[in-house]
């Protein structure tokens, strides 16, 4: 029988992904996400799982690269300073096809920034933070019912993409507190990586499957042999400069989340159908603007809402089918405008963009979001 909790949002992080197999964090505490850490240093060694402390955030990554390598569902969490620091090894994870999670809970930056207040500043960075090309899959909570479901969905995809995926909370979402109904075992979706099912000597590391262009993994110890490199590899693992094994390698890290975008698509609407205005919204913006966005239909403004759930791939084509019919797209969030450049991407002039910056360390209150709609209507 599902039970109710009154659960913090980083708890419910931590207690998504023991759900969804979770059986290793490697961390380093940063406000706000410390309470990840401490919960899955109280909960892995109940499921015999393992927590570890390293010395920093670049080593925490990469303990967690090893341990998925070895066959584990694996974790870490950070916050903005830390995400940083994590960017060389996250390059690693996505060539050499590692899946891991890494949870960014943001804060007001840059450097070591504002630990205790609230930002959305990471945005470009859970994309491009790490160089070339790659296609990233992030998810962005906007309660604490979703910092659980999305967790457990954050490793299903990443087993399923055989990458990282960023799970991107904030600090209000992280450390708010609200009722989450927990579902019983068995009642929602795990995935597990494939497996190889040809005999160790016949196993080729990176072969992808002609289906998915995703390579069966092999757990380290389990017999199979090979080899681990953030180089351009051919399909044994072995770096390679031939320009046609590079470019093959390269085309399909981008090809096989590409071919599957409805799959990992997500987005939220509210009241779009009749609405010469759209407000996009992420995060724990996302709330305010909703509020917003009812009392502005209260007083007869027809007005919608559009929430993208995965930020990257951004839901651009679902939105693009929104915006032939109205005026305004308005953009509220705490930056100085990230999502919006995303936005007016998809816009592409079909309607006028508009955007609302907010980096004081402070939350939109409903009435701010509301006047914004007013002014632009």
């Amino acid at each position: 029988m599902p039970k109710v909790q009154f659960w913090q949002g980083n708890t419910a992080v931590a207690m998504g992904a023991l759900a969804a197999g979770c059986r290793f964090f490697g961390g380093y505490p940063i406000t706000p996400s410390s309470e990840i850490a401490e919960t899955m240093a109280l909960e892995l060694p109940k499921v015999g799982g393992r927590f570890i402390q390293m010395e920093d955030e670049i080593a925490s990554i990469a303990a967690v690269i090893g341990a998925s390598l070895a066959g584990y569902k694996a974790m870490t969490a950070t916050s903005g300073p830390g995400f940083s620091l994590k960017q060389e090894n996250l390059g690693l994870a996505y060539m050499a096809e590692v899946p891991i999670v890494v949870v960014n809970v943001m804060r007001g930056g840059p450097s070591t920034g504002l630990p205790t207040k609230v930002s959305q500043q990471d945005v470009m960075q859970a994309r491009w933070g790490t160089h070339g090309d790659h296609e990233a899959i992030t998810l962005a909570p906007a309660s604490v019912q979703e910092c659980y479901e999305l967790a457990i969905e954050a490793f299903n995809l990443a087993e399923r993409f055989r990458q990282p995926v960023i799970f991107l909370g904030d600090e209000v979402v992280g450390h708010m507190r609200e009722k989450i109904i927990v579902p019983d075992d068995g009642t929602f979706t795990v995935l597990n990586r494939k497996r190889p099912k040809t005999r160790p000597e016949e196993y080729v590391p990176y072969k992808p499957d002609p289906e998915d262009d995703i390579p069966p993994m092999a757990a380290f110890g389990d017999g199979y042999r090979w080899h681990v490199t953030g180089l351009t590899h051919d399909e044994w693992g072995f770096p390679t400069n031939d320009p046609e094994v590079i470019e093959r390698k390269i085309l399909r890290l981008v090809r096989k989340v590409r071919r599957f975008r409805v799959e990992i698509v997500r987005y939220e609407t509210y009241e779009v159908s009749d609405a010469d205005m759209i407000v996009v919204a992420y995060g724990s913006v996302s709330r305010t603007a909703l509020s917003a966005v009812r009392e502005a239909r209260s007083k007869g403004l027809k007005v919608g809402f559009f929430r993208p759930v995965t930020l990257w791939p951004f839901p651009d084509k679902e939105l693009q089918a929104l915006v032939n019919n109205v005026k305004a797209v308005l953009v509220p969030e705490l930056n100085c405008g990230q999502m919006v450049l995303e936005v007016e991407r998809v816009v592409s002039g079909r309607a006028k963009v508009f955007a609302k910056g907010l980096v004081n360390g402070e939350l939109f209150r409903p009435s701010e979001i509301f006047e914004f709609i007013k002014e632009v209507a």
